[in-house]
């Protein structure tokens, strides 16, 4: 299976792409996507709706994993954060790609086996289980982490532990 995995947000959304399953994943691509303060918030959403295409593109992904909605103590970041995932999730469904969402609490619980893990945490472990070089950064390894719940999710297995995923 071929996953990308997105943690959107407006000035930094974290990507990746993982190839596999969760005993032998691949981290084929990761990163993030960082946008200028100066930048309109349209300007970030045109952005980040035309990267994940070109990831979608490039990598030719069998499904699409992101980040679910997370509570939020500002109505601003709310909107902000919904719209950048509005705009992954129209780029995926221009190819049509099936779309899976997870909770941070599950990823971490999934990831690093606390839901409740620090971003410092879910990097650790993400360099471990994928073998990275280098530690990735903070958006980055939520990406990665994000991909590699899914890979374990689809693990039928496994597939018990995600009683709030779901397909939107």
């Amino acid at each position: 299976m071929r996953v990308v995995s997105i943690d959107p947000a407006i000035r930094n959304t974290g990507y990746a792409v993982l190839e596999g399953d969760h005993r032998s994943a691949t981290a084929l691509d990761y990163g993030t996507l960082s946008l200028p303060q100066r930048l309109p918030q349209s300007a970030c959403l045109r952005a980040i709706h035309e990267h994940v295409l070109a990831l979608i593109d490039r990598w030719r992904p069998d499904e699409l994993a992101i980040e679910g909605i997370i509570y939020v103590q500002s109505h601003r970041t709310a909107i902000a954060m919904g719209s950048a995932r509005a705009a992954t999730v129209l780029a995926a469904t221009v190819h049509d790609l099936p779309i899976m969402e997870y909770p941070p609490s599950c990823v971490k619980l999934a990831t690093v086996g606390r839901g409740s893990a620090g971003k410092h945490q879910v990097a650790f472990m993400m360099r471990a289980l994928l073998h990275l070089q280098e530690t990735p950064a903070p958006d980055a390894a939520d990406a990665l982490a994000i991909g590699y719940a899914h890979l374990i999710a689809a693990d039928p297995i496994r597939a018990h532990l995600f009683k709030e995923r779901k397909y939107i």
